[in-house]
């Protein structure tokens, strides 16, 4: 095998297997695919070159891709004289890393705290024993991921992104 055949075979394999980890992660396989190509990809592709390389249908790949650039993870680049829409990758790991942990928390943990913040004010009157229970192990739910939020945001929000990730791996 050639070094640019094992280069090719080892791409397809982080892609593929980039696909696998995002459906763990709560994201669709193509989403995941169609992210880690544009992750590696050198250049901006655009949805027919997409379409290609992982072998996905339009509606699939404009889907995708359309997600993509409403979760930040992707921009459209525009080409001078060409109409089509041309997709690229943010390719610092760290701005990456804050962009999912935002939306993240957005479409996720706020939602959960909402929830159980109002199940423990729907509760916190009532005296049963069982009621008592469950409204403590809700609030203790609640302070806990009121302090993820916390702590997301503030990993979020780090303007240099080259500081925070070494306090990460001091505190590691």
């Amino acid at each position: 095998m050639t070094k640019a055949e094992r280069f090719q075979q080892t791409r397809e394999r982080f892609i593929t297997q980039w696909g696998a980890l995002g459906t763990q992660w709560g994201i669709n396989r193509t989403m995941a695919m169609v992210h880690a190509l544009l992750l590696v990809s050198p250049e901006p592709l655009t949805t027919d070159e997409v379409m290609e390389q992982l072998q996905v249908s339009r509606g699939n790949a404009n889907t995708n891709l359309r997600e993509l650039v409403a979760w930040g993870l992707i921009r459209i680049v525009p080409r001078k004289g060409d109409r089509r829409d041309f997709y690229e990758a943010e390719k610092d790991t760290w701005k990456m890393f804050c962009t999912i942990a935002r939306e993240r928390k957005r479409r996720e943990t706020e939602p959960a705290l909402a929830l159980l913040h109002e199940c423990a004010a729907e509760t916190e009157d009532i005296a049963s024993a069982e009621a008592r229970e469950f409204n403590a192990r809700v609030s203790d739910l609640a302070d806990f991921v009121s302090l993820a939020n916390t702590v997301m945001d503030k990993v979020a929000s780090a303007k240099d992104s080259s500081i925070a990730p070494k306090v990460l791996k001091f505190l590691g």
